[in-house]
């Protein structure tokens, strides 16, 4: 694999019982807290932040960290507030790729190609939502996009199955649905998919996370640059956009963002940034996508 792809958990200390008498302040404190750990389990949005009675930062899991992309959205979610547990290849390497001595940043060992009981152990049950920002190493082998872009994200989706996590993002690409677009012969379809169809990869594993009943954002983004961001966020309901490019660092705002705004539950985004687009608010271009 190579890297590119909530349920918050109730304790119940707070009602232990103990040989001595609590305070009413106390008591009040911990029930206070109690609600707003149920208050958030029901609620429509991930806060990154802090609140009131609430000690821990909520954690995401991040599939594919070291990657061009994967470190950014890393990055960006713990500027945000998050606490993040990066899952990752090669542990090594990614302690000098990611940023250092962050204790909110954990790093841990995840291949997305072993399987989905592996990978619930790397997501663990500490983990509010998974991202989903993996990408198969170019290679001879024809099958290593259908191992990571398809199967792996299948074991992603398994894996927060099994533990219970309700969100799930997933970075994909334009033209993953290029044949139904009509463009069968655009030069991009084309040359991604001789690459052992990796489109076709991706959007097969797009339909199975739409089939599994998870809250998603599908995040489609058009070609990715590693330079600054030039032109504003451009998002478009899914088969629209055929071509166009976006920085890596919007892709990964676009995908924190997500996390924040319920505008982005169950729907699949299509982004590429314009020099002559109005700047818009997230919720205004969530809100703009219908779900489907």
């Amino acid at each position: 694999m190579a890297t590119a792809t909530g349920l918050f958990f109730l304790t119940t200390s707070a009602f232990s019982v103990t040989s001595k008498r609590p305070s009413v302040s106390l008591l009040v404190n911990k029930v206070h807290s109690f609600r707003l750990r149920a208050a958030n389990i029901e609620g429509s949005e991930i806060e990154g932040k802090e609140e009131v009675g609430i000690s821990e930062k909520k954690k995401i899991f991040v599939a594919g960290a070291t990657g061009n992309t994967g470190k950014r959205i890393v990055e960006q979610l713990l500027a945000k507030g998050f606490a993040v547990k990066a899952g990752v290849l090669d542990v090594d390497k990614a302690k000098s790729t990611l940023p250092g001595q962050n204790p909110d940043l954990q790093i841990v060992k995840a291949d997305v190609t072993e399987g989905s009981a592996r990978l619930a152990d790397a997501i663990g049950n500490d983990s509010d939502a998974v991202i989903c920002a993996t990408g198969f190493r170019r290679s001879l082998d024809f099958l290593a996009p259908w191992k990571v872009d398809n199967f792996g994200t299948v074991n992603l989706v398994e894996a927060c199955r099994t533990l219970g996590v309700k969100r799930f993002l997933l970075v994909s690409s334009i033209l993953v649905n290029g044949a139904a677009m009509g463009q069968l012969f655009n030069p991009a379809y084309v040359f991604l998919n001789v690459l052992g169809l990796t489109l076709i990869a991706k959007l097969q594993a797009e339909q199975y996370i739409r089939r599994s009943g998870i809250n998603y954002t599908i995040i489609r983004p058009g070609g990715l640059k590693n330079d600054p961001p030039q032109g504003n966020i451009v998002m478009e309901q899914e088969d629209t956009l055929y071509e166009g490019s976006i920085s890596r660092d919007q892709v990964a705002e676009v995908a924190v963002e997500a996390l924040l705004h319920p505008e982005s539950h169950y729907k699949v985004l299509e982004i590429v940034a314009r020099t002559e687009a109005h700047k818009r608010s997230f919720k205004e271009l969530f809100g703009s996508i219908k779900q489907q």
